[in-house]
């Protein structure tokens, strides 16, 4: 990752030694209009405030004079050929030789002058700096009213209910962390939603975060940003990233509510409000348990497959669950929620013979039995599948 030379401290432990302080890092795609302006203030930060830096521009396949303007001003520019906003930083951030990172956009939207706002926090022990725009200040015609007003808050409030990461301003472009928080953020991502997975995996792995206020400027030249699609490549990953909202808490609200009505209606119909509630929400009853039962299950896969390819980062669900895990608990459960339905339908089966076949008023009781031998059924398989998964992250 990124690059740094080890020496040895008095106790003869490994310790990192950077070239520089700070590594500025742009990421840049057919920005010759402004990535010339971005490279000098960040020039100018360095002076004023005694800073040792450099400033790393990630091409990532400019067919312009971006390449040669960098260049000319000093700027050390390394390609990347993988298109994406995010592989653009990987590559980037891995040539760097700073002890701090500071990260921003190289269309001018950035004031890079201001970096050594960044680098006090950083100094004084946090491990990642947020700029903020919407605490800062937005200058006229720098971000469209639907960004400003609805895009971003909404996403920002999204990402905090998920993650509480208290971050106002999720996707603002200027930000800077230390080399080693960046090494404990693992991340992964190619496109647009790196900003994001930054904030989750930041708040994942406890790193300290602060935020600072900035100014943001008008954009110059063409904007590569897509609203509705990347805020929704935003939205996916968050969803994706936190299997607890998107498959257990669901999952768990639709089978408490399918269990609710097939107790509830077990004895019979059931008069509220004026209302007959009968074998219809009974038979719902059913089909929402076991909807929400697989949800649940999907849910535990999710943080099984994510937790065995190291991509979730202290989580105390799927960490407790396996400790406690083993096939053999897992069938057990299965095969006792099978055999009560099993020996309910059991017994509505005795009684219908000792009534010489007669006429049957059972509905309720064997629709609970057939859902208890399914729930039963599918727990003995999924334990099966989440022992291939704990066996996968044992290896």
């Amino acid at each position: 990752m990124l690059k740094v030379l080890s020496t040895m401290n008095e106790n003869k432990e490994n310790i990192p030694y950077y070239e520089f302080e700070v590594s500025v890092v742009m990421p840049c795609l057919n920005e010759e209009e402004t990535i010339g302006e971005c490279i000098k203030k960040a020039f100018i930060s360095f002076k004023e405030h005694n800073i040792r830096g450099e400033v790393v521009v990630s091409d990532n396949g400019s067919s312009d004079s971006s390449v040669k303007i960098a260049e000319s001003l000093g700027a050390r520019v390394v390609h990347q050929p993988l298109k994406g906003y995010g592989n653009a930083y990987h590559k980037g951030i891995s040539e760097a030789k700073g002890k701090y990172i500071v990260i921003g956009d190289s269309d001018d939207t950035y004031d890079f002058s201001e970096l050594h706002k960044f680098i006090e926090p950083l100094r004084n022990g946090y491990d990642l700096v947020m700029g903020t725009r919407l605490k800062g200040k937005i200058l006229p015609g720098a971000m469209p009213w639907l960004h400003r007003y609805i895009g971003n808050p909404f996403l920002s409030r999204f990402l905090n209910i998920l993650y509480r990461t208290g971050v106002s301003d999720s996707h603002c472009g200027m930000r800077a962390f230390t080399s080693q928080a960046y090494k404990k953020m693992h991340l992964k991502s190619s496109g647009m939603e790196y900003a994001s997975e930054m904030v989750i995996n930041a708040s994942k792995a406890k790193l300290k975060i602060t935020e600072i206020p900035i100014v943001y400027y008008p954009r110059k030249g063409e904007s590569k940003l897509h609203s509705f699609r990347d805020g929704w490549r935003h939205m996916r990953f968050m969803l994706i990233y936190s299997p607890t909202h998107l498959f257990l808490i669901p999952g768990f609200l639709i089978m408490f509510l399918g269990l609710f009505l097939l107790i509830v209606l077990l004895s019979g119909p059931v008069k509220f409000y004026g209302h007959i509630f009968d074998i219809h929400f009974n038979v719902l009853g059913g089909i929402l348990t076991l909807l929400g039962y697989q949800i649940v299950n999907l849910g535990i896969y999710a943080k099984a497959i994510s937790y065995t390819r190291n991509v979730l980062i202290d989580d105390k669900f799927i960490i407790n669950f396996y400790k406690k895990f083993t096939l053999e608990k897992g069938l057990y459960l299965g095969l006792i929620i099978f055999l009560i339905g099993f020996l309910i339908n059991l017994f509505i089966l005795i009684v219908w013979i000792k009534a010489n076949f007669g006429e049957l008023h059972r509905v309720r009781e064997a629709l609970l039995g057939l859902i208890l031998i399914v729930v039963g059924i599918q727990t003995i398989f999924s334990s099966f599948l989440l022992s291939m998964l704990k066996i996968d992250r044992e290896k």
